[in-house]
């Protein structure tokens, strides 16, 4: 199974908003960076067209509410 380029940004951008939080807990982020502009700088060129704020959202409310539970 292939998984199509939705599914490949759903996961980069799982994936970059746990990079994301590691980073902020240990104070390793570059002043003002915002989960929005770390995510966009993960996302590869090839399917950054399908990316939007609404998607990555959406990814992130999920990720919280799961990890909540």
């Amino acid at each position: 199974m292939t998984l199509n380029d939705k599914e490949k940004m759903i996961a980069i951008i799982s994936n970059g908003i746990a990079v994301f939080s590691l980073l902020q807990e240990r104070d390793e982020l570059p002043k003002n960076t915002t989960m929005y502009d770390f995510v966009l700088k993960v996302i590869p060129e090839n399917i950054k067209s399908e990316l939007n704020v609404e998607l990555i959202d959406e990814v992130f409310q999920y990720v919280t509410s799961a990890h909540s539970s």
